[in-house]
C-alpha cells in the first residue's frame, strides 16, 4: 500500500473528524434511538442495535455500561444515557 500525503486542507478537516468524533458518535446514536423506536421487532431491530454497539465502541463508553445497555435492548435505557453523555461532550464548533 502507498502512503498518502494530504493537503493542508484536507488534513485540517480530518483533524477536526476526529476532535469532533464524540459529538459526531452521539448524534448517530440519537438518529438510532429515533430508527430503532420506529423499527418493529425483527432483523432491521437487530441491525440496529449492532450499529449502536459499534457507536458506543467508538464513543468509547465503559464496557459495563455497553453491556447493560445490549443486555437489556431497551430504546429507554439507551436514550437516557445519551441524554447524559451529551451533558459531558464539548462540542468543538
Amino acid at each position: 500500500m502507498s502512503s498518502r500525503e494530504y493537503s493542508k486542507h484536507q488534513q485540517e478537516v480530518i483533524n477536526r473528524y476526529y476532535q469532533n468524533l464524540d459529538a459526531i458518535m452521539l448524534q448517530k446514536l440519537q438518529e438510532l434511538v429515533t430508527e430503532l423506536y420506529l423499527a418493529k421487532d425483527g432483523p432491521k431491530e437487530d441491525r440496529l442495535w449492532q450499529r449502536v454497539e459499534k457507536a458506543m465502541v467508538k464513543l468509547k463508553t465503559p464496557k459495563s455500561i455497553r453491556e447493560y445497555i445490549m443486555r437489556k435492548r431497551q430504546v429507554v435505557i439507551l436514550a437516557q444515557n445519551i441524554e447524559d453523555w451529551l451533558k459531558n461532550v464539548k462540542y468543538k464548533m
